[in-house]
């Protein structure tokens, strides 16, 4: 895909290369095919669905997404219809729009991540990519988060091969070992990494004084955490400079988009902005092509070089 002044849109993550360098957050656009009637989602890089586990789950109870200054707050707990009722009643939607199609998955121990995997096997040539999301908690290991330790996290990425698609690491910064993790997971299997989750939050209500979410904290995402994702996305390349990255966290404008790429990412989502505003990912895309235009850089992909 290009745009006037021959600006060149396609990005490469490993072995997969996209036509637009924006992609949809997991968990801020449901399943993807709810966002078609904003705009033709085949414009942007790929939709990356909401995380998706081996069977159903409820997730956490009400209240669920709290404001905080100019973030929010959510405690959504992954719920989910499962990889085969998604594969039944919403892949067939999502293919028929022409998105790219990142799937997202999430398990509570290094096999339900596997079974999660293969169960996605079947649907692989519908699928571009499968994002692992590893910033959830390890029921084997007293609730200690995945993504938090390069063992476990090199574990579930190796688990997860069944999918027979790409796998990108989705990793947290709430945690000093963030390069450590990175690197075990391309170890383990990864072509890419995603930086990053949330971070953890909480809030109290000035009126009941009790937590705003249900279950207590969650995490904060927003624009007030963008200059936390770009430090963890600049220390990731400055240590993995081969390693790709698919930059996320507080891109609001087509400025924020930019600064990811400076710290290296290969390509950006965009995740909260997409609440206020379901037309965020195009409209961002379109200033960050604006903003290679007005300088004179003629492909996306040859941003991060002018830092």
């Amino acid at each position: 895909m290009t745009s006037a002044h021959a600006v060149e849109t396609q990005v490469r993550i490993g072995s997969v290369t996209l036509d637009a360098p924006v992609m949809t957050a997991s968990g801020t656009a449901g399943y993807g095919s709810e966002l078609a009637p904003y705009f033709d989602l085949a414009d942007l890089g790929a939709v990356v669905t909401k995380s998706l586990s081996v069977m159903p789950w409820p997730g956490n109870p009400a209240p669920r997404l709290a404001p905080a200054g100019q973030g929010m707050l959510n405690a959504v707990g992954l719920q989910g219809p499962g990889v085969a009722a998604w594969r039944r009643d919403r892949l067939p939607q999502l293919t028929a729009s022409g998105a790219t199609i990142v799937a997202s998955i999430w398990g509570r121990s290094v096999d339900e991540f596997a079974a999660a995997a293969d169960a996605l096997a079947p649907a692989a040539d519908q699928l571009t990519a499968v994002e692992v999301n590893l910033s959830c908690p390890n029921l084997e290991g007293r609730g200690g988060i995945f993504a938090h330790d390069a063992d476990l996290s090199a574990a579930v990425v190796a688990a997860t091969a069944g999918c027979g698609r790409p796998r990108w690491a989705k990793l947290s910064a709430n945690t000093d070992r963030i390069v450590d993790v990175a690197e075990a997971a391309v170890a383990a299997g990864a072509e890419a990494v995603t930086c990053v989750n949330t971070l953890l939050g909480m809030s109290f209500s000035p009126d009941s004084l009790t937590p705003t979410l249900g279950v207590g904290g969650g995490g904060f995402s927003g624009a007030p955490m963008h200059p936390v994702a770009v430090r963890a996305v600049h220390d990731v390349h400055t240590e993995l400079p081969d390693v790709p990255i698919v930059a996320v966290g507080g891109v609001t404008d087509g400025w924020s988009a930019v600064e990811m790429f400076l710290a290296g990412a290969s390509a950006v989502q965009v995740g909260t902005a997409t609440f206020a505003d379901p037309r965020a990912p195009l409209r961002i895309q379109r200033e960050l092509i604006g903003w290679c235009r007005s300088r004179g850089v003629d492909r996306v992909a040859d941003i991060g070089a002018l830092a």
